[in-house]
């Protein structure tokens, strides 16, 4: 199988279950109980915690652990709208992954007004834009770090110290930045940030919600005392182990990672644009864009044709999020950052990892280019324009 949907999920690591497999066998007790066995377990979660704060640049005391990016991006604008005292604005841009974009929808619903951001044909928010949204009301922005479809990284300190200077709280949602750009979540300057395991070799259905001390941030779920009474609910222990030995292998290797997996992506950009005539890049270039990321779109046929066949010669990829798999509308980041239906329709995201070599892109070029090239003469789009240039 060749796997080239990386920013889907993530293989996990063969250390990761090995960290993990005490935790789902022997070591099972339920970390709030008193015995001393709980408590060894109770030392996991705290030493992971700590490991966590610490590689990121904050205190243990500013991580939260969740069930993933999705119940994060929740908490941090359901938490903060509970709590705000200044109004129920809320700013964010028009190139959120659905995790933020369908919250905020349903909150609209509900009494609170948001302001979309536009992005630009890159992707990118427009730090001014920012700033003239904000208003006396504003009690949130959330702009994401980098972005699902396109890789786009977003200037999230220039805007986070806007937000700041006007005392508005910000969110970022990182989930396809933590493990695979450098972050300094001190440095960032942000308020909460939200990231998920299985996006960096480790299990899914844990999380990370960053809140900083002093952010008001009513919590999610009511119960327990679990997570300093701002989540309750017993902890997936084996999930909070496996996450923290995903993020310390994946950290450990990031330097060179990131300079192997950039130039995989550079090189499949260029092997894409030079084989397949009336393609193009989605997104930005060079390091403001993800190092794994490759979208493109095909002129005059659907990505949802070339998945197919794609699938059919045992290669998995995308046509951008995975959360809005089996929808006939055309993605909205693409649509957002200005790009025709057709192309948007025609766009498919290649999402690079670990375990991929140049190999791989040998191997997709045998099957796409060809797989292309027979959409393309079924296609009623691209006869028309045959016909129409004929002899040019």
């Amino acid at each position: 199988m060749l796997y080239l949907d990386n920013a889907a999920t993530s293989p996990m690591r063969p250390q990761v279950f090995a960290a993990m497999l005490p935790y789902l066998q022997e070591n099972f007790y339920n970390p709030s109980s008193v015995y001393s066995p709980a408590r060894k377990v109770r030392a996991a979660i705290d030493d992971t915690r700590a490991f966590i704060g610490d590689a990121l640049g904050v205190s243990s005391e500013e991580i939260f652990f969740t069930s993933g990016g999705t119940e994060s991006d929740n908490w941090a604008i359901k938490g903060t709208l509970e709590k705000a005292t200044r109004g129920r604005h809320i700013v964010t841009s028009a190139a959120e992954h659905h995790g933020i974009l369908y919250v905020c929808k349903h909150l609209e619903k509900n009494g609170c007004e948001v302001t979309y951001l536009d992005v630009d044909g890159e992707g990118f928010v427009n730090a001014q834009d920012l700033a003239r949204a904000l208003r006396d009301d504003t009690a949130l922005v959330s702009v994401m770090l980098a972005n699902n479809e396109v890789g786009t990284i977003q200037p999230i300190a220039e805007m986070a110290e806007i937000a700041r200077q006007r005392g508005v709280p910000f969110h970022t949602d990182a989930v396809q930045a933590v493990g695979h750009i450098p972050i300094n979540i001190s440095e960032l300057g942000v308020d909460m940030l939200s990231f998920s395991a299985h996006k960096f070799g480790g299990p899914k259905g844990i999380g990370v919600m960053y809140i900083k001390k002093g952010t008001p941030v009513f919590p999610l779920f009511w119960g327990g005392a679990q997570e300093r009474s701002k989540r309750a609910g017993t902890e997936n222990v084996a999930g909070i182990v496996g996450m923290g030995e995903a993020l310390k292998i994946t950290l450990e290797e990031l330097p060179t990672e990131i300079t192997r997996v950039s130039a995989l992506r550079d090189k499949l950009i260029a092997e894409i644009l030079r084989e397949i005539p009336h393609t193009s890049l989605n997104g930005a270039t060079g390091d403001k864009r993800l190092p794994g990321n490759v979208n493109v779109s095909f002129r005059f046929i659907e990505g949802e044709s070339v998945l197919l066949i794609l699938d059919m010669q045992g290669c998995c990829a995308s046509t951008g999020s995975a959360c809005s798999s089996g929808s006939l509308e055309p993605s909205h980041v693409l649509t957002a950052m200005g790009i025709s239906p057709e192309m948007a329709n025609g766009a498919i995201r290649f999402s690079l990892g670990a375990a991929n070599s140049e190999n791989d892109i040998y191997a997709l070029m045998q099957i796409l280019k060809p797989a292309v090239e027979k959409l393309r003469m079924l296609s009623p789009l691209y006869d028309d324009y045959l016909k129409n240039n004929k002899g040019s």
